[in-house]
C-alpha cells in the first residue's frame, strides 16, 4: 500500500505548523500507553522522568482498559506533559464526538470509559511538535509519521520511503511511535528514534517491561519493569471485551522481526 492508496491523517484542519518548545536539557519520551495504568505509573515514577524538563507522549494514550485513569494522570503532570494525537486517540475522539460510528462492541466500550472532558482532550491533541533539546538540536515528534498518524516507521523502513515521509520536517531527529518497537537508527541522513511502547510493546524481553526513551544530550533507550499480573487483572475487572487478546499481547508479545516485516508490507495501519 502506498500514500496514493490511502487517506492520510495529518494535522487537523486549521492546525498550522508544529508548535516549537525549548531549548531544554532533557525530555522523557513515552508512547503508546494504551491505557495500561500499572506500566504508565511505573514509568512516571522513574527518577529520570520526574526530573525531565518535559514529558512528551507520542500518541495512543487510549485504546486500552483504563483510558479515563490515564487521562487523569496526564492532567496531573501539568504543563510538563506534551501529548500528541495517535490514531487510537483520533478514533476515540471521532466516536466520542459522533463524527463516526463504532464498528465493534469494544470500540463502544472504550469510548464509554472516557469522561466528556477526556474526549475533548483527545479531540484537541496536536498532530506534531518540535522541541529544541541540548545536544540534539530541534527534534520533531509525532505518532506515525510527519504525514499521517497511521503510517508505520520501523527499523526496516527503507531510506527512500523515510526520505519521503520526513521531507517536510525542520529537524535532524525524528521521533515516532505507532509501531510499538523501540529503536534508534540513522537513515536518509536523519536520526530515526522510537521510544517503544509503554503499555503494549512488541519485544523479546520479559513480560512486564515498559519501553521509553530519554533525550538530551544524546538518546538513551530505557525500560522499566512493572507488575504485568496487575495489568491483566485490572483489564479483567474493567470488563474489557477483548481481555484475552490484550492479556496475550502483554504476556506473550509478538516477535519484533515479524512485526517489522508485516509493517513494511502494509505501511499504513489504523
Amino acid at each position: 500500500m502506498t500514500e496514493a492508496d490511502v487517506e492520510l491523517h495529518g494535522p487537523a484542519r486549521g492546525e498550522g505548523p508544529p508548535r516549537r518548545y525549548g531549548p531544554v536539557a532533557g525530555v522523557a519520551v513515552l508512547s503508546d500507553v494504551h491505557a495500561n495504568i500499572p506500566a504508565f505509573e511505573a514509568v512516571l515514577a522513574e527518577p529520570d522522568v520526574a526530573a525531565a524538563d518535559l514529558v512528551v507522549i507520542c500518541g495512543d494514550l487510549t485504546w486500552g482498559p483504563e483510558p479515563q485513569e490515564t487521562y487523569e494522570r496526564i492532567v496531573a503532570l501539568g504543563e510538563r506533559a506534551l501529548c500528541l494525537r495517535g490514531n487510537a486517540d483520533r478514533y476515540a475522539a471521532q466516536i466520542g464526538t459522533a463524527a463516526r460510528v463504532a464498528d465493534t462492541p469494544r470500540q463502544s466500550w472504550i469510548v464509554a470509559r472516557h469522561s466528556p472532558e477526556a474526549i475533548t482532550f483527545l479531540d484537541r491533541l496536536p498532530f506534531g511538535l518540535v522541541v529544541e533539546i541540548e545536544g540534539l538540536g530541534p527534534v520533531h515528534f509525532c505518532h506515525g509519521s510527519p504525514r499521517s498518524d497511521h503510517e508505520l516507521v520501523t527499523p526496516g523502513t527503507p531510506s527512500e520511503r523515510f526520505a519521503e515521509l520526513s521531507a517536510a520536517i525542520d529537524a535532524r531527529v525524528l521521533v515516532t511511535g505507532h509501531s510499538h518497537l523501540q529503536f534508534d537508527r540513522t537513515v536518509a541522513g536523519l536520526r530515526s528514534v522510537n521510544p517503544g511502547s509503554v503499555g503494549l510493546p512488541y519485544h523479546t524481553g520479559e513480560p512486564g517491561t515498559a519501553y521509553w526513551a530519554l533525550l538530551g544530550p544524546g538518546v538513551r533507550l530505557r525500560t522499566t519493569r512493572y507488575d504485568v499480573g496487575d495489568a491483566v487483572a485490572r483489564a479483567h475487572r474493567a470488563g474489557d471485551p477483548e481481555v484475552d487478546r490484550y492479556a496475550g499481547t502483554l504476556t506473550n508479545a509478538p516477535d519484533p522481526e515479524r512485526i517489522v516485516a508485516e509493517a513494511e508490507e502494509l505501511i499504513f495501519v489504523n
